[in-house]
């Protein structure tokens, strides 16, 4: 690794000892309880990483190592907090929270893991250094031990902080058999932080990458969302399938490398769904407010249908018929594996099979039957499908990409008329199944749910045509049904 740049070094320190001193009044009060006790106490992992790049919360949770025992943190920070708890006291972990500040204080670890599990054998250690070695990163095995606030990096933390890469304090394949949900991490981390894994960590994860398979799918879906919403995920997705992690855990993402035709005349459908990924990004602001989990899987999985459609044409045409259909049930059957929640994979999957319903809108000639139904196939989704079918444009040819985006322009406008003449995000007909009821004569039942239906095609295919018209609409059906007649 090349020697890191002094003065970027020193900027870093720098930035630092602020973040250090703003949270210091209440780290060295915890530091002096314990050091009275006769304990040693250290702030770590990531507060001090994140003093370091200066991205400390307003009131963040701190994390401390130290040597008491959890009987007697207990009874330390008993005394210290507005309230305390032992729910991690197995593993040597006890919170406490005073004002605002949550603190957990763990006994100093040397855990020895068994190959067959992730989970640790816990043993308690001695020494801060012998805890940090069993981190999993070097960025986030550095402490400041208090109230001296002296600084503890056995293993060039913050000299890889720096240079921007990613190691592990033990040898990278030992660290990643140990507990493999570390290279999905590392992944993480490379999104989170925008840093670079080094060249031993890649190794190691391309060397271990069938290990993942011991653990949760819980544990990686957990590490998989915050990848998706760091600043950078294209990178950690990036660095889960050039080694081979993503074919254990996404193994969809992979699989649309290979989608391009013999002759590569169609895009990469891989590179072409981190660029949508990545266009997705900068317009959450306008439509999602923030970071959007949902917007952010249906961007990036909404060609994973194309491999198993793909169809070579005469004259060297591809195409991928109906992948949107089958893309969005890959999704759902992907995302339940991954044990996402219901309501994120039905609405990740629903934009999937939304994401093409654009398609053809380009010169403008839906009528406004066609936008109603777009508005409420959609539903609450619609400002995610707004950003998914803009981000959806990858042409490099400007005049096409401009074409499209006014097009967008001219669907959002005639989205926005007709919502405003006809209240059109809660589309309903003018009858409810009460007055269908009495009109009809008939009781609750599935006549009345085929009625109700039935004015809701004319709601959307005409508009607003009033409470008299609807009636003479409904009485029109119902003159056509055998229910009528007795029949």
């Amino acid at each position: 690794m090349p020697e890191p740049d002094p003065d970027v070094v020193a900027a870093i320190q720098r930035r630092a000892v602020a973040e250090l001193v703003r949270i210091a009044p209440l780290a060295l009060e915890l530091g002096r309880l314990f050091a009275d006790a006769g304990h040693e106490l250290a702030l770590v992992g990531g507060p001090v990483r994140d003093a370091f790049l200066g991205r400390l919360a307003d009131l963040p949770d701190l994390d401390f190592a130290t040597s008491a025992r959890p009987d007697a943190t207990q009874a330390l920070l008993a005394r210290w907090g507005d309230a305390h708890w032992d729910i991690g006291k197995e593993y040597g972990t006890i919170g406490a929270k005073r004002g605002g500040v949550v603190v957990e204080v763990t006994t100093y670890r040397a855990d020895t893991y068994d190959p067959a599990s992730r989970k640790p054998q816990v043993a308690f250690g001695d020494s801060l250094e012998g805890d940090l070695h069993r981190r999993d990163l070097t960025i986030n095995a550095m402490a400041v031990r208090l109230p001296e606030l002296a600084l503890v990096d056995p293993h060039g933390g913050l000299d890889d902080l720096a240079a921007r890469e990613l190691r592990t304090p033990a040898p990278a394949e030992q660290s990643f058999d140990d507990d493999p949900l570390r290279m999905v991490r590392a992944a993480r981390f490379a999104s989170q932080l925008e840093v670079t894994a080094s060249p031993e960590v890649v190794g190691a994860m391309t060397a271990m990458a069938p290990r993942i398979a011991i653990v949760a799918a819980e544990r990686v879906r957990t590490e998989l969302e915050k990848l998706l919403l760091g600043a950078a995920p294209r990178a950690g997705l990036a660095l889960l399938v050039e080694t081979g992690l993503a074919e254990q855990v996404l193994p969809e993402l992979p699989a649309m490398r290979l989608t391009i035709d013999e002759h590569h005349r169609h895009k990469d459908v891989y590179e072409h769904s981190l660029t949508v990924l990545d266009q997705a990004i900068a317009l959450e602001r306008r439509y999602t407010g923030g970071p959007d989990l949902v917007l952010r899987l249906a961007a990036l999985l909404h060609d994973v249908g194309k491999p198993s459609t793909r169809k070579f044409e005469r004259g060297g045409a591809v195409s991928f018929h109906h992948h949107e259909v089958v893309g969005a049930k890959m999704v759902a059957r992907r995302l339940k594996a991954l044990r996402f929640d219901k309501e994120t994979t039905k609405a990740v999957a629903r934009l999937v099979e939304l994401h093409l319903r654009f398609h053809g809108y380009g010169d403008g000639a839906w009528t406004d039957s066609a936008v109603r139904r777009y508005v409420t196939d959609a539903g609450p989704l619609l400002p995610r499908l707004h950003a998914l079918t803009r981000a959806d444009s990858t042409t490099r040819n400007q005049r096409k990409a401009a074409r499209l985006s006014a097009a967008y322009d001219g669907l959002e406008e005639r989205i926005a008329r007709l919502a405003e003449e006809e209240e059109l995000a809660a589309v309903r007909p003018e009858l409810d199944g009460t007055a269908i009821m009495a009109l009809l004569g008939v009781p609750p039942g599935p006549v009345v749910g085929r009625a109700y239906q039935h004015l809701l095609q004319v709601r959307l295919d005409a508009g607003v045509i009033g409470e008299e018209h609807a009636r003479a609409e409904l009485l029109d059906w119902w003159s056509r049904q055998p229910e009528s007649q007795g029949g």
